[in-house]
């Protein structure tokens, strides 16, 4: 299936700076709000759903000129547009 960036930002910042962006995305999804993602001229508002699938990948990226891995951490929300709310249980271990 063909993917449109719907949106994108991607800047170097602070560990504190991360962790306080996490944590508003934290209260907007508890509290059931929407989510707006707005970067210069770019705006996204998303409705999450109650039950999103949540994806968390490290990932180690090599260098095919040997030069130093990159190593990345991916959190990912994922749901089908116009999906219903599913009552289904995520166990993290």
């Amino acid at each position: 299936m063909p993917e449109e960036v719907l949106f994108k930002s991607e800047s170097p910042q602070s560990r504190a700076e991360i962790a306080s962006y996490l944590r508003s995305i934290a209260d907007k999804l508890d509290a059931g709000e929407s989510l707006t993602l707005s970067s210069g001229g770019q705006s996204q508002t998303l409705d999450v759903p109650a039950q999103p699938t949540f994806e968390v990948k490290a990932e180690r990226e090599t260098s095919t000129s040997g030069g130093p891995a990159e190593l990345s951490l991916e959190l990912e929300l994922e749901w089908d547009e116009g999906a219903t709310d599913e009552d289904t249980t995520l166990s993290v271990e």
